[in-house]
């Protein structure tokens, strides 16, 4: 034992082994990474890899367009990368990104929900990836860089079926293939082939040094003054077609992709392209993904961290946010529990006078009460034990009467007690009784 009673390894019982600032830092951080589980769960962020060499805006490899959507945000355009579907339809410029076997029809469904509503830039792609060697990573090659070849034929049924779409040996007269459009000019990366369109409706934006159309738009009766100008010719627009948005395809897609985008004439040509699409400064642009394979579908979680509904979710935070620091700056400290049966006489006199009180018969205890106190006067006053009650009582009241004879008899206040049933008839009697004892016993 030492000092204060308690064995060096004991330790006090109800004691916090944390600080109230712990606390707080452990539940702010289990709710932070909560929340961020939820935010992942419903964008899907974390849960795949996109940089898997394919042409699309995850695209790291030579015929992705990373470098596009990059460039663009830099630009100061809110570029948005989606895997749902229902975000294919806000304002501002669609980038599609088909691969070379996808469903036509489900890209002309994409494009003809938004004639209405904004520009579409779909872009074609050209090459087959194969991803790097090991020999290539070790010396030097990241994630997601590829190797190319060349794709064959691109063949969408259910889109454009209008136009044809040919490749042929990218050669030019001084050696890469050059194009020119849109007030820039430049030359192709690759002298493997070189990818063109063809078609009635199809109108040049960027050629070769050949005439072959590399980009264009298609001309369908809507009022495109940006483009007509761009390219130089007058449209015929038809009576109900006002309010269309066009659409623009780039059929050779080393003109934009990574590998192209090592010439800044291809940066250039982005900007002219997105101008001439009738897209403002500063307004959105949107990546498709979904075609190329990441769609996923749409959820609550997901509509929870989309507008209109992140206002909602954002305010159910802050009242949580809110009634959890209402709850750790509680009112007043803690209450400290006692234990169930206390120490000593007195805790038990108390602990029996509540058990009495509880059940409602305090009446019963007032004739105890006083047959216990006369048994104490006897003895403090030396009286015969073998005296029965009415003699006891007699005994007293003469003992009463010798030192103040106007007092109240012990007889008349014992029997007021023990005919007491309401309880401040018992309390009063009880306390002339002690009164009594006190004058008596001094």
């Amino acid at each position: 034992m030492n000092g204060s009673g308690l064995h060096p390894d004991t330790v006090e019982v109800g004691a916090n082994p944390f600080s109230r600032w712990a606390v707080l830092a452990i539940v702010l951080l289990g709710a932070a990474l909560f929340m961020a589980l939820l935010w992942m769960i419903g964008t899907g962020t974390g849960f795949s890899e996109t940089n898997d060499g394919q042409a699309h805006a995850e695209g790291r490899g030579l015929n992705g367009y990373a470098a596009m959507a990059q460039y663009l945000e830099k630009r100061g355009h809110p570029v948005h990368k989606t895997r749902n579907v229902g975000a294919l339809d806000k304002p501002g410029l669609l980038v599609l990104t088909p691969p070379a076997f996808a469903d036509g029809k489900a890209i002309d469904k994409i494009v003809a929900k938004r004639r209405y509503i904004g520009p579409t830039l779909v872009l074609s792609p050209k090459w087959l990836p194969f991803p790097a060697s090991r020999e290539q990573e070790k010396k030097g090659a990241q994630k997601g860089w590829v190797n190319i070849e060349d794709v064959g034929s691109l063949e969408w049924p259910g889109f454009l079926d209008d136009v044809t779409v040919g490749r042929a040996p990218a050669r030019g007269r001084a050696g890469a293939l050059a194009w020119h459009g849109l007030g820039v000019d430049g030359a192709l990366p690759s002298r493997k082939a070189v990818q063109w369109g063809r078609g009635i409706n199809l109108v040049p934006l960027v050629q070769d040094e050949q005439g072959q159309i590399l980009a264009g738009f298609i001309a369908d009766g809507g009022d495109y003054p940006e483009l007509a100008r761009a390219a130089g010719v007058t449209l015929e627009t038809g009576e109900d077609e006002d309010g269309l948005y066009p659409l623009v395809v780039v059929f050779e897609p080393d003109l934009v992709d990574n590998w192209g985008m090592a010439d800044r004439r291809s940066a250039q040509l982005i900007d002219a392209l997105v101008a001439a699409s009738a897209v403002r400064p500063g307004e959105d642009i949107t990546f498709d993904l979904t075609l190329n394979g990441f769609g996923r579908a749409q959820n609550l979680l997901t509509l929870a961290f989309t507008p209109p509904f992140l206002a909602a979710t954002l305010c159910l935070m802050m009242a949580a946010l809110v009634l959890g620091w209402r709850a750790f700056l509680r009112f007043g400290p803690p209450a400290v529990s006692g234990r169930a049966i206390a120490f000593g006489k007195r805790a038990l006199v108390a602990n029996a006078a509540g058990l009495v009180r509880r059940t409602g018969r305090l009446h019963l205890i007032s004739r105890p009460y006083a047959d216990h106190a006369r048994e104490r006067l006897v003895r403090a006053l030396g009286l015969p034990r073998t005296l029965d009650g009415a003699d006891a009582d007699a005994a007293i009241d003469r003992a009463l009467a010798a030192r103040d004879p106007g007092a109240e008899p012990f007889s008349r206040i014992a029997a007021r007690l023990r005919l007491a049933r309401r309880s401040q008839e018992l309390v009063k009697a009880a306390r002339d009784l002690h009164a009594l004892e006190r004058k008596l016993i001094r």
